[in-house]
């Protein structure tokens, strides 16, 4: 997937291309969270809002049929069509996306581009539409390019018919999911904001349910209706997401993960990181400590670590599956070094076992640690010696392929079709050797620069004020 973006908050103009591991690092205020949270809010709106047109005809063969045929040829070789709709009507929301105004966006411009496209339906898709009493619709896969919907209904029995409409509509999202699945999966995000949502996220609970009893009391009046939804709403759209998934822990704990299932040592080194383990009991969230498992901590009473870490912990024991894009601002957040350096080895395992991660970082740690994870993952016998050495596993090592890194700052480049180049804003690929691993300057310059600072200071001279 390629993204295209201009006038985005501090980008002026900037592309950058998914790996299997993204990241965006620079420094302060120099578009990251802007090119996360828009990109974020496209695979919301993919999934939510956005429609492909679905023949009428197919609806009717599937009414009077009973069953019909759906061919995904024309679907795939309409995409660059469809891809170039959804980002101009994703385009004219994102003020809603950043809860921002609408005149800081109206010259921005948001695409979304799929090179090369193939087929790549799920042999094993299958969808069942309806409700716990009534199954009314199943879609399943037929071929490498078609689909087969079938109406689960006796119309000769059955009087309460479901509307076309919403047929359409549901044949809708099963074509977007067959032919779109692998480059636009379901979005996981754990934003900045996570560790004030760790702690108040029973007051944002009340705060909803408050506005729900209040839209539903007709005696209310339209001040306390829009002070509530002004406390519970005015969030750009990646934090209500994150705030939506830590009010609903409870909830999630019900499911195992992927992971849960299939990689169990990935959550005990997880659990290593954090120093023990998350645990609902009694619908109530506490944190037990590895070093006094009797105890049990409120988020209050936990270190910040404990809370930056809560949402991570949770998608990664429940929710994460291979489809799922798992997008992580700033993930070093409250950790030690050390941490850091394990969270980039877990989130290298996480690629290798099928999820996709994309973050944006301040860490150098995280960084130079992923370096070594691609330099050591080459066939030379006295790489075995430094793993072994340094406790460095086979399923932590990646391929320099699998990953890309931008650098958000200032570059000089050609910006509106223009001729001329200009500096502005932009995401700037870094290179990336197998060798060598990932040529991040941003921090390298810094680094230099204190070392530079340490050294002329050690060899000033080292006279001492005689006068003492």
């Amino acid at each position: 997937m390629k993204i295209k973006l201009k006038n985005l908050g501090a980008l002026r103009q900037a592309e950058f291309e998914l790996g299997e591991m993204t990241i965006i690092c620079g420094a302060n205020n120099t578009g990251k969270t802007y090119a996360t949270y828009a990109l974020y809010g496209f695979l919301d709106y993919w999934h939510r809002d956005f429609s492909i047109f679905v023949d009428p005809e197919i609806v009717n063969s599937l009414f009077s049929v009973g069953t019909v045929t759906i061919g995904l040829e024309n679907y795939v070789a309409n995409s660059e069509k469809d891809l170039l709709e959804a980002s101009g009507k994703y385009t004219q929301i994102l003020s809603k996306v950043f809860a921002s105004r609408e005149d800081f966006f109206k010259e921005s411009s948001f695409v979304v581009q799929l090179p090369g496209r193939n087929i790549r339906a799920d042999r094993n898709f299958e969808k069942i539409f309806g409700s716990p009493e009534k199954e009314i619709l199943k879609i399943n896969w037929k071929s490498e390019s078609e689909l087969e919907a079938s109406l689960l209904i006796d119309k000769s029995k059955d009087t309460a018919m479901p509307r076309k409409d919403v047929i359409s509509a549901v044949l809708s999202d099963a074509i977007k999911e067959a032919v779109y699945s692998q480059e636009f999966p379901n979005a996981f995000i754990a934003s900045a904001e996570r560790t004030g949502a760790a702690i108040f996220r029973k007051e944002l609970d009340f705060a909803r349910n408050r506005l729900i009893d209040l839209l539903k009391d007709r005696t209310a009046t339209k001040q306390q209706i829009s002070l509530f939804s002004q406390y519970t709403s005015d969030y750009a759209l990646p934090v209500k997401r994150n705030v939506d998934f830590m009010r609903s822990l409870e909830s999630i704990a019900k499911k195992d993960s992927f992971i849960s299932k299939e990689h169990p040592e990935l959550l005990d080194d997880f659990s290593d990181i954090l120093g023990g383990e998350y645990r609902i009991l009694r619908d109530e969230l506490y944190f037990t400590p590895k070093i006094n498992k009797r105890l049990r901590l409120t988020m209050d009473e936990s270190s910040s670590s404990v809370r930056s870490l809560l949402d991570i912990g949770f998608y990664l024991r429940h929710v994460a599956e291979p489809k799922i894009f798992s997008k992580l601002r700033e993930p070093e957040l409250n950790l030690h070094p050390e941490n850091q350096r394990r969270m980039a080895r877990l989130f290298a395992r996480l690629v290798n076992c099928g999820i996709k991660v994309f973050m944006t970082t301040h860490s150098d740690y995280i960084v130079k640690e992923l370096n070594t994870l691609i330099m050591l993952n080459r066939d030379i016998p006295s790489h075995q010696k430094i793993m072994e050495d340094y406790h460095y596993r086979e399923d932590e090592l990646i391929e320099a392929n699998k990953i890309r890194v931008y650098i958000a700052e200032k570059s000089l480049m050609c910006v509106d079709g223009g001729i001329r180049k200009t500096y502005c804003q932009t995401l700037v690929p870094a290179k990336i050797d197998q060798e060598l691993g990932i040529e991040a300057r941003t921090f390298d310059t810094t680094i230099d620069e204190m070392n530079k600072i340490q050294e002329a200071i050690i060899f000033s001279g080292g006279d001492n004020d005689s006068s003492n």
